[in-house]
């Protein structure tokens, strides 16, 4: 070994050798050849302290993922990962062990011991695996204004509905109350009741909104809102000392990316404001990872930003770490990338000028290092191999290491249909989440006030009219003989008028005979 091999490897065992338990990335890289014992960990103490996996498309960032929640499972924390493409399933199974697999694990000087891990799939449309469900309430005016596409105007009207719903305990479970809601506050009764306490609707605004939601509807998601609500505490769960993966199969919804990131945002919120202060623990309760983070802030409002940054800046101390996946740190805003202390870097591209902007950016984001040329080092890299830097356990950025990063274990693709089929039928969470529930919710209540409404404005109506069998003062004189007699010669006056009588002398004798003779039968 020469002495820079010998001064590489002393600075990596110094920076990634924590004394508590951790996960094995794999080993540094030097001048092209790996060093075996130039070992790459991360401190599963700091696993809280949030993380960012990028790269281009191809580099291996899903294997990454992989590879990470299978350490995780064998140190019994639970993971929550995004199954994109449906290609995650295959965690369930051991992997096959190839002449590349063998080769790597030669270089890193590690057996390669195949294993399957605890897996349970759920889906958005419930076809997929066990259905996941959130209320409309749970998901709020912001997060819900993101997903129907709102703009500040309309998402102001959403925020005013929804407090509104919550000051007369009205609870807006699905689509169904919300709709309900909408076109009750928009016109009518409801219109009325919200005029001066909280202001006027429009009806254009409150059309653009029904709209969106109908959208929603039409693409078939309707089910992923409601009861049963999914139960965060069933992403808490271990399986003969392992740690359950769960992963959302949104591969039948991939061209629906607002919904689903922003699903993933508001399960995280309701982690977030769920569960108690923890501090720092010696290995976290979960692990949250968010694939495909740049949809989730693509086109995003201020609020919407703030409450993720909130949410991932206090969300540690309960005990909970997010690691974001994307292709380049640039897709995450600054407020929130300052918060992932954890970096695993694949290959970028330069082929645009967006992309040698987005490399400068990303070298910027790291320390200097005495071993490497970052920018160059990022776009050399092979299929495998990261650049990282995470944080020690007392919080000090680690040297920057190239690394080639251990395989994962299990099956790095999908089960095979009948295997996934049976995993699926065969979760008891399958079963728990497979029916839906209907409890009395703004929909019905709506309904039933304007109903008793129309009611109570009908029985008015009945009671101002004439009772059955009685006739007005004006029916009685109208149908008295004498009237008729009278109708008779006013008809008669009428048509000799026709005849040649004298015009003002027929009118002012039937006149006065018909005003004389009514007073008297009235009298």
């Amino acid at each position: 070994m020469s002495d820079q091999s010998a001064k590489f490897t002393e600075k990596i065992k110094a920076s990634y050798t924590p004394s508590g338990s951790y996960i094995y990335l794999g080993a540094g890289i030097l001048d092209g050849q790996v060093i075996a014992e130039a070992e790459v960990n991360l401190s599963l103490k700091m696993m809280n302290r949030h993380g960012l996996v990028a790269g281009a498309t191809g580099t291996g960032k899903t294997r990454t993922l992989q590879l990470l929640s299978e350490q995780l499972s064998d140190a019994g924390v639970p993971v929550f990962m995004l199954d994109v493409k449906g290609d995650l399933s295959g965690l369930n199974q051991p992997g096959p062990i190839n002449p590349k697999i063998e080769e790597r694990a030669g270089q890193l000087g590690k057996p390669f011991n195949p294993s399957g891990f605890p897996v349970e799939i759920f889906s958005l449309s419930g076809k997929l695996g066990a259905q996941m469900r959130a209320t409309v309430l749970e998901f709020g005016p912001t997060l819900l204004s993101k997903i129907l596409d709102l703009n500040d105007t309309q998402a102001g009207v959403l925020a005013v509905i929804f407090k509104y719903a919550d000051d007369s305990k009205l609870p807006i479970i699905d689509l169904n109350d919300l709709k309900k809601l909408v076109s009750y506050l928009a016109e009518g009764q409801g219109a009325e009741e919200i005029k001066s306490s909280y202001g006027k609707i429009s009806t254009a605004t409150s059309g653009t909104i029904l709209r969106k939601i109908v959208t929603i509807e039409q693409q078939g998601l309707s089910a992923m809102f409601g009861e049963r609500s999914f139960d965060i505490e069933d992403l808490f769960t271990k399986t003969d000392g392992k740690g359950v993966i769960s992963l959302l199969n949104i591969s039948d919804v991939q061209n629906q990316p607002v919904l689903y990131s922003t699903y993933l945002l508001s399960l995280l919120a309701e982690i977030f404001y769920s569960m108690p202060e923890v501090g720092d623990l010696d290995k976290p309760k979960l692990v949250f990872f968010f694939d495909e983070a740049h949809l989730l802030f693509k086109n995003s409002s201020k609020a919407f930003l703030e409450q993720i940054e909130t949410i991932i800046r206090l969300i540690r101390s309960k005990g909970i770490g997010v690691f974001f996946c994307t292709q380049a740190p640039s897709d995450v805003p600054e407020s929130v990338l300052s918060q992932l202390g954890n970096r695993v870097q694949h290959a970028l591209r330069a082929f645009t000028p967006n992309d040698v902007d987005a490399l400068k950016k990303t070298v910027n984001t790291y320390p200097r290092s005495e071993f490497y040329e970052i920018d160059k080092m990022l776009t050399s890299l092979g299929t495998g191999q990261a650049l990282i830097t995470v944080l020690n356990e007392k919080g000090i950025p680690t040297e920057v290491a190239a690394t080639m990063l251990t395989p994962p274990r299990a099956i790095m693709g999908p089960l095979s249909a009948a295997d996934y089929n049976n995993l699926v039928q065969s979760s008891e969470l399958t079963t728990k989440y497979q029916e839906s529930i209907d409890p009395e919710s703004a929909y019905e209540i709506l309904t039933k006030r304007v109903n008793d409404k129309l009611t109570e404005e009908e029985e008015t109506k009945q009671e101002e009219a004439p009772k059955k069998g009685e006739k007005s003062l004006v029916e009685q004189v109208m149908g008295a003989t004498i009237t008729r007699q009278i109708g008779k010669e006013i008809v008669r006056g009428l048509f000799g008028m026709l005849t040649g009588k004298n015009l003002a002398a027929a009118a002012e004798r039937e006149y006065l005979d018909f005003n004389y003779l009514n007073i008297h039968a009235i009298h």
